[in-house]
Formats: structure tokens, C-alpha cells, sequence
């Protein structure tokens, strides 16, 4: 064990507070990288990391957030990057002493991964790979992943740890006051994620306070036995005589230590606004308090997407598991994925979804396909259409990696085989990727004809999972059901192994129910009945079609019965709205093509628009008419949905480029003709500020909302947006800044432009800014988010008009 994980088994740990203001008062100046300061001035950097130890610090954490190859190419440092981030832990090292341990630590790219941007997941997994390579090889305690806002990024960062080093693991996510990431990941999605994938310790950073801390801990426990970690800033931010300031005293972050010790977390330190003195506290009021803690047990398993738990397990209602997606005796869908389409599987994801299942079934392999291309596609196309978890599907090892690449979340993967050429391949997989697993009970003679011999099959898959480093919670015997038509005996032997394989492997099961039923009259009749007697035996998850009421009535009555539907909720509430108001038939007449136009833009049919924007310019629309009556409500809807929390960035994002195809065949159209613009809008991160991923979004938003959008980037001094503004006669100017040290700029700006007589509009925002700030600047609005810039930028400039 090392000395991270021992150390902290005994006591909690300290960690430092906040390096980045430490450095600015130490002459750090705007846009300079302080990584750089790891070789130009080291011995700035050593003083601050000896005062964190002098106050107490168990771990230093390197000055090497910044140090990934993307963020030092802004200051032309990208070919150093292993000599940067190896004098960071060297330095720590020097400075902490032989006592100290030091953590070494990995931020965020700015980079968003694929779908939602354009960077591969292998290609993030080797950026980061270059700094875990050289904090191995400089002698490294830890490594902690700070302040991701993207799971998917987190999740290539950790993959790379784990590949390229023996480190033990710090992974953080930072949340918002809506309790969930900017891209929408709950806490419980974060941690079922990370822990999947390996991490030792798992929490947050940044973003809010103590008590904003503590809540999102919480919510990790109910999912998760996993050490914890809290690194809160000190407190929200303030603004005062036009400095941000963070005022938590150091007494204040101490009130949440014995609730915190409670819930297990184990690693205490500070963020933005915390110095040493804070951290003193920290440790003082730790000494004193009983700091024993024992994990729980972790017996259910747990799947997630981006922004979705599901649980699988004995204690919990049987999962269902959406079985239509597989192009087994489906022409329509094999068609689609020899065309590279998704429009089945987000069309079937939704309805799947909506009609009960907790998980989806995905399966690309029909005749003639790529099938590692093909469910990457759909894996990629369900990650913006659904909240569901997902069940991989394949047999084949090169599609799988594709696929669990691609995911948001923890997925199951369907299947492994007691066969040792399965094993041997498909294991390692789920382990790399943070995968649970489905074990087919059959290996190389075949499926055994006693529920004895399933069971021995099944032990084998256990024994073998849990030697790689699967846990126990997370394998899942598929007990296999045969049809009754050709072995009708062999259904009582499936309804046995699924009881031997919970009292003698204590594994949750599966079955593909409907498999019963096969070459006989009457199936519904017939799958139902095998499946409530399954789910008597002790049946966890079921591959079904839940649009087959008869098998989901049997599922809801047999949980009642079972006493998994506690006070019969899900019963009464599904029923009693059955009654209330019949369902909706699948396959009532389309919608009026406005109407279509709009759910297209709301779904992120970026597939189908175009042909129907085709269908519209046939019936007779104008262009205009195309764009306001259909494409801009459904825009609008996006917005609404995303304001009440129905729908997250990622689903925003592939609207807007949904949103933008559709613009472009109209634009066609209009044979050169400009389209009618709302406004011209000048966007720029301010000077000093590398980080332009929020602008990008609110630049994308604003064009589609019909605004002309003027970007100078990122970094951009303050006579320049001046210039720009006037030579391009702007009706607004927007600005952004990420840091604290950045944010005065906005004030010099506005200050410019009103000296140099540019009569716009100015809105401001990102994550240190404030309404507040932005009266005290006299900047006409601030704006929370894109869609909020986009619907306040509408709202000034219509107003103006």
C-alpha cells in the first residue's frame, strides 16, 4: 500500500489551499502560465508550498494544473511539458520535506471530448498521459484530477493514470449551486463514474463553499463506499472595492469537520480563497476529533450515464433492460447502420425510455457493418437523446473498447462467457473502462443442462472477474433462458440456477425473458408468466421490450407482491394515470411540418433535418417562415427546458449544430441572400484569460438565434475589442472571464468604450462574475449562461428597437 492510502486509513489528511493568488501576490502577472514559474522562478513557488507545510499540510499539490500540452501551448511551452510538471513535484518535494507527501495535479484541457467537442477520447487519454509519465517518474505521491466540468474528460484523465502509472488516484468534479456539473452530471452519476474506473479518492473542488460541499458529498455516499475528499473555496464570492473576495474565515471552514468525518471523508483542504491560515485552522480543529472511520459495504451495482444513476441488485426493483435496439429481424434499423443513421436508435432510446426501461440494450452487429464504428455512432446518438445507462452489446473486443470510449458513464457490458478466449478479452476491457459485466452461463461445451451445471459456470466467472479486479457487486450471471417450444424442461433448470446463483455466489442475475416463448402461439401470455415466476426466484435484471404492456404489468404487480414497490407507489401512480388518461397509440398521424421542424431542433436530429427542411421548402414555406415557425420555437423550447434542468449543455449543444445544418440548406435557398440579422454582437475572453469555452457556447447560441457574431478569441487586450468594436459598428459587445485575476478587465474595457464614445450595449459573464459585478461596472446585463446571454441580449436589443 502506499504511503497516501496508509496514512490516510489512520487519520484525515490535509491538503493545501489555494497556488494561484499565492502566486499573483508573489508577482505572477496576467497571462503569464504560472507553471512556467516552475523554471524560471522556482524558489516563488517553494515559498508558498513551505508555508502550506509550516501550517500543517499532510500534501502539497504541485503547480502543475495548467500543465497539460493545450494549456502550455498558449504561452509556447507545449514541448516542455514533462520538464514543467517534473520540477513541479521536485519542487514540492524539496519544499515539504521527507513528511510531507506531495500530490501532483492534473486540470481540466478546455478541451471539450467528442461528441460535445471535437477531441478524440484516445487523444485526451495521451495528453494527459504526458504529465502521469512524468510525475511517475519524478517520484509523485498521488496524482489529483481538479476542477473537471466534464466527466468524460475526467474519465480520460483517470484511464490515463491508471495506464501509465501506479499512483494512487484523486479524482474531483466541480458542481454548481443546481447540484450538478455545467454539463449536467449529477454527484451520484460523478461517483458511480470514478469509482468504476478506479479512483481511491473521489469528491469536489471549487465551485462552492463548505456547506455547497458537504451536500454534494452527501449525495456521493448514497451510492458509493469510496474515501471521500472536500477541497471548498473559501466561501462564495464577493465583491469588494472591485476585487473578488472570498470571505470565509479560517474558523468558518472548520464547522462541517465532524459531519464530514462522519460521512467519510478522508482528504480536507481549500480552494480558491484559502491560504495558509485557513489550512492552520483546518488542521488544528482536526487534531482534537475522533477521526475512525469504516467503509461500507458495496453490494448493488451501480450504472450511469452523463446525468443518471440506475441501480441493479437484490435489494432494489428489478432492472429493466430495453432490448429493441438490434438489428435482428429489424430491415429498418440494419439499413440505417449500412448508412452510418441513428434515427432508430434515438427514436427507440426515447421510447424505450419513456416506457420503462432503466437500461438500454445496444447492438450494432448486423452483416457488412463496422461494427466498432457503428456503436461508438450510437453510443454517441443515446448520450444526447436519453438519460439512461446503457448495456454495450457485442461480442466482438475492438467494438467494445469503442463503445465503452465512447460512453458517458458506467456501463454493463453484454457479455462474457465462462469460455477462457472471453475471458481472456473481454475483462481486462471492464476493467479499464469501469464497466460492470453480464456472465453468460455456458463456456466451450456448450450450455449446461442442470441449473448445477449453470452455477458452476457462473463461479468461474466470478472467480475469474474478481481477479481482475472486478468487484462483486458489478458481475451478473445471465442463468440463460431457452425456449420451452424445443427444451421445455430446461425452463424449471434457468428458474433454479437463478436461486443457486444468489444464495451460493451472492451475484445478481439476468435473463432474456422473451427467449421463452419462442415458436409458440399466444407469446405475450407466455413471457409473462416464465417472467413473474423469474422474478419470484429472484430475477435483478430483465432484457425485455417494455413496450409490451403485458410484461410490464407483470413486472409492476410482481413488485408489489415481492414487496420491492414499497406502499405499491410505482403501482399506483402508473395506474392511476392509466386510468386518468390512455396513452398515446405509437404511430398516430405525423405532426404539421412546423411542428416537425421544431421537435427535430428539441431532439438534436442533426440526421434528419435537412430533409425536413426539404419537406418544408416542397409544401410551399419561404424561407423565413422555415426558420421562425419552426426552427427558432424549437430553439426557444431547448431553453425553456434547459432553465427548469429537463435538458443539459450536451443536449443544447447538438440542437445548436442541429440548428445550424438546418440554417445552411436555407440559406441555399435564398440564393446568396443574407439572412435577416437580430444584431451584431463583438464576443472576447478578456485580457490575460486563456479560457474561452463559455464564450465559444454563447457565440454558437447567438447565431442561431439569428444574431451576427463578431469572435476575437481569447486573451484579447482591451483596445483592440475597442477597435473591433468600432470598426465593426456592434450593437453589443460581450465579455468573459474565468479567473479572478481577469476580472478587472471587464472593467476596462466597459471604461474604454464609453471614453472612446462606442455607444453598445456590454454584457458580461463566467464563473467569477457577478450581477453584482456587473453594476458596479455599469455593464448592461450579466448573464448566468449562454441561453440566459441569448434570451437577455433579445430582450435588450428588441427593446432598443
Amino acid at each position: 500500500m502506499s504511503r497516501f492510502l496508509e496514512a490516510m486509513a489512520e487519520r484525515v489528511l490535509v491538503l493545501d489551499g489555494a497556488m494561484g493568488t499565492m502566486l499573483q501576490a508573489r508577482g505572477l502577472q496576467p497571462g503569464q502560465s504560472p507553471e512556467e514559474l516552475n523554471l524560471t522562478r522556482p524558489e516563488v513557488v517553494a515559498a508558498v508550498h513551505s508555508l502550506y507545510a509550516a501550517a500543517g499540510a499532510d500534501i502539497l499539490v504541485t503547480n502543475t494544473f495548467g500543465g497539460s500540452r493545450v494549456k502550455l501551448a498558449h504561452y509556447g511551452l507545449d514541448d516542455r511539458v514533462a520538464e514543467i510538471n517534473r520540477a513541479g513535484v521536485e519542487i514540492a518535494r524539496r519544499a515539504g520535506g521527507e513528511g510531507v507527501l506531495v500530490g501532483a495535479s492534473i486540470g481540466p484541457t478546455g478541451l471539450f471530448v467528442a461528441p460535445v467537442g471535437e477531441t478524440a477520447f484516445t487523444a485526451m487519454v495521451e495528453i494527459f498521459a504526458e504529465q502521469v509519465r512524468a510525475f511517475a517518474a519524478a517520484g509523485a505521491d498521488l496524482i489529483s484530477l481538479e476542477t473537471f466540468l466534464d466527466i468524460r474528460e475526467l474519465k480520460a484523465a483517470l484511464v490515463a493514470c491508471k495506464e501509465y502509472s501506479t499512483l494512487p488516484v484523486v479524482a474531483m468534479m466541480t458542481f454548481e449551486d443546481n447540484g450538478r456539473s455545467v454539463l449536467g452530471t449529477s454527484p451520484e452519476a460523478a461517483i458511480v463514474t470514478l469509482d468504476a474506473l478506479g479512483a481511491d479518492v473521489i469528491g469536489s473542488n471549487c465551485g462552492l463553499g463548505p456547506d455547497g460541499i458537504y451536500d454534494v458529498l452527501s449525495t456521493m455516499r448514497t451510492v458509493s463506499a469510496r474515501p471521500l475528499i472536500s477541497q471548498a473555496n473559501a466561501g462564495l464570492p464577493v465583491l469588494r472595492d472591485g476585487e473578488t473576495i472570498f470571505p470565509a474565515s479560517p474558523e468558518e471552514m472548520t464547522v462541517y469537520h465532524q459531519r464530514m468525518i462522519a460521512l467519510g471523508v478522508r482528504v480536507i483542504g481549500g480552494c480558491c480563497g484559502t491560504t495558509p491560515d485557513h489550512i492552520r485552522a483546518i488542521k488544528n480543529a482536526l487534531t482534537p476529533l475522533d477521526q475512525h472511520w469504516v467503509a461500507p459495504p458495496h453490494t448493488t451495482c451501480y450504472l450511469s450515464s452523463r446525468t443518471a444513476v440506475t441501480a441493479l441488485g437484490a435489494t432494489v426493483p428489478c432492472a429493466i433492460i430495453g432490448e429493441r435496439i438490434n438489428p435482428t429481424g429489424k430491415k429498418g434499423y440494419s439499413a440505417e447502420l449500412h448508412e452510418g443513421k441513428t434515427a432508430y436508435v434515438r427514436r427507440e432510446g426515447k421510447e424505450q425510455s419513456a416506457c420503462g426501461a432503466t437500461l438500454l440494450d445496444v447492438n450494432c452487429g448486423a452483416p457488412g457493418v463496422d461494427e466498432p464504428l457503428a456503436l461508438e455512432r450510437a453510443v454517441f446518438a443515446l448520450g444526447g437523446a436519453v438519460a439512461t445507462p446503457l448495456v454495450l452489446d457485442s461480442s466482438d473486443p475492438v467494438a467494445l473498447e469503442r463503445g465503452l470510449q465512447a460512453a458517458d458513464g458506467k456501463v454493463l457490458i453484454n457479455s462474457v462467457s465462462g469460455e477462457e478466449k472471453s475471458l481472456a478479452k473481454i475483462l481486462p476491457l471492464a476493467r479499464k473502462y469501469g464497466a460492470a459485466i453480464i456472465g453468460l452461463a455456458l463456456d466451450e461445451q456448450g450450455i449446461p443442462e442442470t441449473a448445477a451445471g449453470r452455477l458452476a459456470v457462473a463461479r468461474k466467472i466470478k472467480e475469474r472477474a474478481l481477479a481482475a479486479g472486478i468487484p462483486a457487486a458489478d458481475i451478473v450471471i445471465d442463468c440463460l433462458t431457452l425456449t420451452v417450444s424445443a427444451e421445455q424442461k430446461r425452463a424449471v433448470e434457468t428458474l433454479k440456477a437463478i436461486r443457486l446463483v444468489r444464495a451460493e455466489l451472492d451475484l445478481a442475475t439476468v435473463l432474456g425473458v422473451s427467449n421463452i416463448s419462442f415458436g409458440l402461439p399466444a407469446r405475450p401470455i407466455l413471457s409473462a408468466s416464465f417472467f413473474a415466476m423469474a422474478l419470484e426466484a429472484g430475477l435483478d435484471a430483465a432484457i425485455i421490450n417494455p413496450k409490451d404492456a403485458r410484461m410490464m404489468d407483470a413486472l409492476r404487480a410482481a413488485m408489489v407482491l415481492l414487496g420491492k414497490d414499497i406502499d405499491s407507489s410505482a403501482y399506483i401512480a402508473h395506474y392511476a394515470d392509466a386510468l386518468a388518461a390512455p396513452p398515446t397509440k405509437l404511430g398516430d398521424a405525423p405532426a404539421e411540418i412546423r411542428e416537425q421542424l421544431a421537435q427535430a431542433i428539441i431532439g438534436g436530429d442533426e440526421e434528419g433535418i435537412v430533409a425536413l427542411v426539404e419537406q418544408a421548402l416542397g409544401d410551399g414555406l419561404r424561407p423565413l417562415e422555415i426558420s421562425n415557425e419552426g426552427l427558432l420555437p424549437g430553439l426557444e423550447e431547448v431553453g425553456r427546458r434547459f432553465g427548469s434542468g429537463q435538458v443539459f449543455l450536451p443536449q443544447v449543444m447538438r440542437s445548436a449544430d442541429t440548428m445550424h445544418r438546418a440554417f445552411a440548406r436555407i440559406k441555399e435557398e435564398m440564393q446568396g441572400e443574407d439572412m435577416p440579422s437580430r444584431g451584431r454582437i463583438l464576443m472576447a475572453t478578456v485580457e490575460g484569460d486563456i479560457h474561452d469555452i463559455g464564450k465559444n457556447i454563447v457565440c454558437t447560441l447567438l447565431e442561431n438565434h439569428g444574431f451576427e457574431v463578431i469572435d476575437l478569441g481569447k486573451n484579447v487586450a482591451a483596445d483592440r475589442i475597442v477597435a473591433a468594436a468600432q470598426e465593426h459598428a456592434v450593437d453589443a459587445v460581450g465579455l468573459s472571464a474565468l479567473m479572478t485575476t481577469t476580472i478587472a478587465q471587464m472593467d476596462v474595457v466597459v471604461e474604454r468604450l464609453r471614453a472612446a464614445g462606442v455607444e453598445v450595449f456590454t454584457m458580461i459573464g463566467g464563473a467569477v462574475v457577478s450581477q453584482d459585478y456587473a453594476e458596479r461596472i455599469g455593464a448592461d446585463l450579466y448573464a448566468r449562461d449562454a441561453l440566459e446571454a441569448v434570451a437577455k441580449v433579445k430582450k435588450l436589443l428588441e427593446h432598443r428597437g
